[in-house]
């Protein structure tokens, strides 16, 4: 499993916001700075990540975005499904049924085992480690 693009800026972007202060504002301009992420990027990837409910949005002047909780509270795998959508291994942990092994597969049953071990392990680990 690799995370896509989008998935990496989002979680370095993430990283930066934790490494502020509590309540901090931070304008996607400014992080696109300090992260290196393109602003167009940056500033969709904040769109996601706010309406996933990992960034609160304030509008107007000293407006900006901020952590919605504690970093310890958000997890690397909040942050990948915020941008990829939950996490499955294989087309048929997603419900699907267009694989042309699916009547006959002895693993399906088992998949759902595996992307619930892949998504335990992304969230044990916090935010607050990541910026370290």
């Amino acid at each position: 499993m690799r995370l896509s693009h989008l998935a990496d800026y989002a979680v370095v972007l993430m990283t930066a916001a934790a490494r502020r202060d509590a309540g901090e504002r931070l304008s996607a301009t400014e992080l696109s700075a300090e992260t290196g992420v393109p602003l167009p990027t940056t500033q969709k990837l904040m769109g996601q990540l706010s309406a996933s409910g990992l960034l609160v949005s304030a509008r107007g002047a000293g407006g900006g975005f901020s952590l919605s909780r504690p970093a310890t509270e958000i997890s690397l795998a909040d942050i990948v499904e915020a941008v990829e959508g939950p996490i499955a291994m294989t087309i048929c942990s997603e419900g699907r049924t267009d694989c042309a092994l699916d009547a006959h597969c002895r693993i399906k049953p088992h998949m759902g085992v595996v992307g619930n071990a892949v998504r335990g392990a992304l969230g044990a680990v916090s935010l607050v480690e990541l910026a370290r």
